[in-house]
């Protein structure tokens, strides 16, 4: 009996050890069809849910093992998915994304010129009567009117004056208020990976997140649904400059109902 416990307690590290080491770290660099980088992107394992972004290089570092499945995952691009062989773990990854095609609307011409003048103005130029009728709107618009309009507002005899001689102040402030929003209203420009990362941090440190754990969501998955909430709804490139909690905290719960949807979530 001693004897089959001391092979037990002996067998049960060798697992843990073997498939503590099956787990490899994939590298490789990410490019769209012109062999441009088109960082960030989101590289995520589907096997083990671990993700990382492409740094400002393409460049990207991710654990895995052997048949693990890794989906790469652009905003304007197909969506490209790799399955781990043993091979892969010897070099780096080239992985290309394919920019989706933008579908222009189909012109029709309803008419061929046939290079006669005289012909072709009778179906390319606007008909007389229409000419005319646009001409006896345009004098009808600009004439003066025949009858008065009425009036709609109060007699001065029921009220009372108290602006008379003074500047309308309220004008004059909102016109201000207008320039002054104009001024040093911040451009909203795309964010690099740098950018991208100390944003996600500062929301992990100001903003609300006990709904996820909730959901029983640990460290790794709100990471995770960060990545995700900030590919969808470009959180970075709006908000990084303009960091307003309250909003922040608004397009996290937004991003959230859509992210429940496709994934099990522990609700406690």
């Amino acid at each position: 009996m001693k004897t089959y416990i001391k092979q037990s307690l002996y067998t049960i590290p060798f697992f843990v050890s073997a498939e503590f080491f099956s787990q490899q770290q994939v590298t490789g660099i990410v490019t769209d069809n012109g062999k441009s980088n088109i960082n960030p992107v989101l590289v995520i394992n589907v096997s083990n849910q671990k993700s990382t972004l492409s740094d400002a290089s393409g460049r990207f570092s991710i654990e895995a093992s052997e048949n693990d499945e890794i989906r790469f995952v652009k905003e304007g691009y197909y969506r490209f998915d790799k399955k781990m062989i043993k091979e892969d773990f010897n070099s780096p990854l080239m992985i290309t994304l394919e920019k989706r095609e933008i579908e222009i609307p189909e012109v029709k011409i309803t008419y061929k010129p046939s290079g006669n003048l005289e012909k072709d103005n009778k179906h390319l130029n606007e008909s007389r009567k229409i000419v005319s009728l646009r001409s006896e709107l345009d004098e009808y618009m600009k004439s003066p009117l025949n009858e008065a309009l009425p009036d709609n507002t109060v007699s001065k005899t029921f009220k009372q004056d108290y602006g008379a001689g003074q500047v309308n102040l309220l004008g004059v402030l909102d016109a201000a208020v207008g320039l002054f929003k104009k001024a040093t209203e911040l451009k909203i420009t795309k964010a690099n990976f740098t950018e991208t990362q100390d944003f996600i941090k500062r929301v992990k440190q100001e903003a609300d997140l006990t709904f996820l754990k909730k959901y029983g969501m640990d460290e790794e998955r709100i990471d995770q649904f960060l990545l995700y909430a900030n590919d969808t709804r470009m959180m970075a490139k709006k908000y990084r400059k303009n960091f307003k909690i309250d909003v922040v905290e608004y397009e996290l719960r937004v991003a959230f109902a859509e992210y429940k949807k496709t994934r099990k979530l522990d609700n406690l």
